[in-house]
């Protein structure tokens, strides 16, 4: 069995990204990582050389800076760069990580075992994880149906399928159209960190990003505003690799007091109470669940 690991990149080093902790997360377990590689004025690729990991390949390429955000396929641009990266994946599993999520070594055999398991099954398209969100601090998670908390991250790297944005792929069935993946559950969980960096990096990155998703100003994010009954005390260790980026905190993220909850935030309010009294979950999920 061979295993790829890709992601795509740009202007990591000045956003922000903790990418650096993430590919070292999975190279244990990966047989080549290939990383497409936007356009940088920052020092994202002597960082990546520095890794001095032989298995890492660098793609560079360009951005299209010219796609419209009205159509339906929002972030399209996105999802130009991850498939690129997985088109250039040459393993029978292609196993993608944002540049904002990271691997607990403790989870690494487990996720080997399931790509083992999995491979002669050809029913299994894809393997899904769970995910923990870190919001504001380190020792704080956002937990609601607002955030996904399983998504698919491994895919087989034999069937037709590309991205039509970075969160989730989309396997072809025929020249008009494509659906989500047929997936098994790894056991594993990602850590996620891109809502720990500093707000002066999170604004930088919505500027960067934002004319992708919408011709809509960007609104100024401010991490106290949301919702303080999703937040939850982060009670496990974070995975190793990703230790001393972590800024120092102490206790859990306070939510501005005065704060009130959207229509949306407090209908996930009461989801979350139907969850906790019948032991079911209302994720929205981009693969159908086959193992």
């Amino acid at each position: 069995m061979k295993v790829s690991g890709f992601t795509f990149l740009r202007n990591g080093q000045k956003l922000g990204y903790p990418f650096v902790a993430s590919i070292r997360s999975v190279l244990p377990i990966v047989d080549e990582f290939v990383i497409a590689l936007g356009p940088c004025d920052d020092d994202t690729e002597a960082m990546l050389q520095e890794i001095g990991d032989p298995k890492i390949r660098i793609i560079h390429t360009q951005w299209n800076e010219n796609i419209q955000p009205e159509y339906s396929v929002k972030g399209f641009v996105f999802g130009q760069q991850k498939s690129i990266a997985l088109f250039n994946c040459t393993g029978d599993w292609a196993f993608y990580l944002e540049a904002d999520e990271v691997l607990h070594e403790d989870d690494l055999p487990k996720i080997r075992a399931a790509m083992e398991k999995h491979l002669p099954d050809p029913r299994v398209e894809a393997l899904a994880f769970d995910y923990l969100h870190f919001y504001g601090n380190k020792n704080t998670i956002a937990w609601s149906p607002g955030w996904y908390r399983s998504e698919v991250r491994i895919i087989r790297n034999t069937i037709p399928c590309w991205s039509s944005e970075s969160l989730f792929f989309n396997v072809v069935v025929d020249h008009k159209a494509s659906r989500y993946p047929r997936a098994a559950h790894t056991g594993a969980t990602i850590h996620h960190y891109g809502w720990v960096r500093s707000e002066a990096q999170m604004n930088l990155k919505a500027k960067a990003s934002h004319k992708y998703w919408e011709q809509q100003p960007v609104a100024k994010v401010d991490y106290s505003r949301i919702d303080g009954q999703v937040l939850k005390l982060f009670t496990g260790k974070h995975p190793r690799m990703i230790q001393d980026w972590l800024p120092a905190a102490a206790g859990i993220f306070q939510a501005a007091p005065d704060y009130r909850p959207s229509s949306r935030e407090k209908k996930h309010r009461w989801m979350l109470k139907v969850e906790q009294w019948f032991g079911f979950r209302f994720d929205k999920i981009h693969y159908r669940r086959v193992r």
